[in-house]
């Protein structure tokens, strides 16, 4: 691939490690080619960690030399290259007390859990938190997050996983393979959401009136559709394909929402702040080679990965 060109506004980053995520493999795919229409050939990847190398103009915030770590806004993806130049709004110092490795791992599923906990839920101290698949990247970032907060948390993971999970902070942790989740808990105020449409059904059931479902696995629904500014007929797709769980969750006077994650560097600063204060640690399950990153793909769509999968660049 050809150097990247920096316009103005823009970070050239040397990438030392890159982390995985299943919306790589997802995109590859191209199940969100409707949301997200690149044409190939295009460079995967959504995490990055590595070194200022070049600014462009209007650059203020960042010089040469600077360690940094950016998950890339939709449509400048592609962290699994030598460099890529980054918008300086989606770029933030590293933090200080991790490796670039451990950094790498931390911007897409920590901004997720940012935005679904600080931001849409406003989860406070003393509210009921249910994270699911919290053995998972953004699941161990999720738990770590609510306690912060000050949250109860409980968290559905298989009982290989409850030492992990527990270890991170969860107060409660489900055997998915064993209980059934919804018969076990209630009087919830937020459910954070990522697996299938059984779990997101079935969520519903353990939150309090007034409780709040954030999915991060669909369905995409109405507001969704208009901040991304779709046009009419996805947004009539998206109201269909939300319709039945909208419905159910108003009966049920509970909120239902699609989060969609957005590149902000200003709350990745935020998250660097609580990992150096040891508030949040990364989990990482391995750190691979740039040869293995389809393999390392191809294992992560498994789902059996603690924590996320990091590709070494440099």
């Amino acid at each position: 691939m050809p150097e990247p060109a920096l316009s103005p506004g823009d970070v050239l980053v040397e990438i030392a490690a890159a982390g995985l995520n299943v919306l790589d493999a997802n995109i590859r795919d191209g199940e969100f080619k409707l949301l997200l229409p690149y044409k190939p050939p295009f460079v995967l990847g959504h995490d990055l960690a590595g070194t200022v190398i070049g600014i462009g103009s209007g650059v203020s915030r960042f010089k040469v030399g600077d360690e940094v770590y950016a998950r890339p806004r939709d449509g400048r993806i592609g962290t699994l290259a030598e460099r890529i130049a980054v918008d300086e709004a989606d770029l933030a110092l590293k933090p200080g007390n991790v490796s670039m490795a451990e950094a790498a791992s931390i911007p897409l599923v920590g901004l997720t859990a940012w935005q679904a906990l600080v931001e849409v839920a406003k989860v406070r101290k003393g509210d009921k938190v249910l994270i699911h698949a919290g053995s998972g990247g953004v699941g161990t970032f999720a738990i770590q997050l609510a306690k912060h907060l000050g949250a109860t948390v409980a968290t559905t993971a298989s009982a290989g996983n409850a030492d992990l999970v527990r270890g991170l902070g969860a107060d409660i942790v489900v055997d998915y393979k064993r209980q059934d989740f919804e018969k076990v808990l209630s009087g919830y105020d937020v459910v954070l959401n990522s697996l299938d449409g059984d779990a997101l059904r079935k969520s519903l059931n353990v939150l309090r009136p007034g409780g709040r479902l954030i999915s991060i696995s669909g369905p995409p629904d109405p507001v969704f559709a208009k901040t991304q500014g779709l046009n009419a007929f996805l947004a009539l797709v998206m109201r269909l394909l939300s319709l039945n769980i909208r419905r159910k969750a108003k009966a049920r006077g509970v909120d239902y929402s699609f989060l969609f994650m957005q590149a902000n560097g200003e709350q990745l600063a935020k998250i660097a702040a609580l990992v150096e204060a040891g508030s949040i640690r990364p989990v990482l399950d391995r750190v691979v080679p740039f040869a293995s990153t389809d393999a390392a793909l191809t294992e992560l769509e498994a789902g059996r990965s603690k924590g996320k999968v990091v590709v070494e660049i440099r």
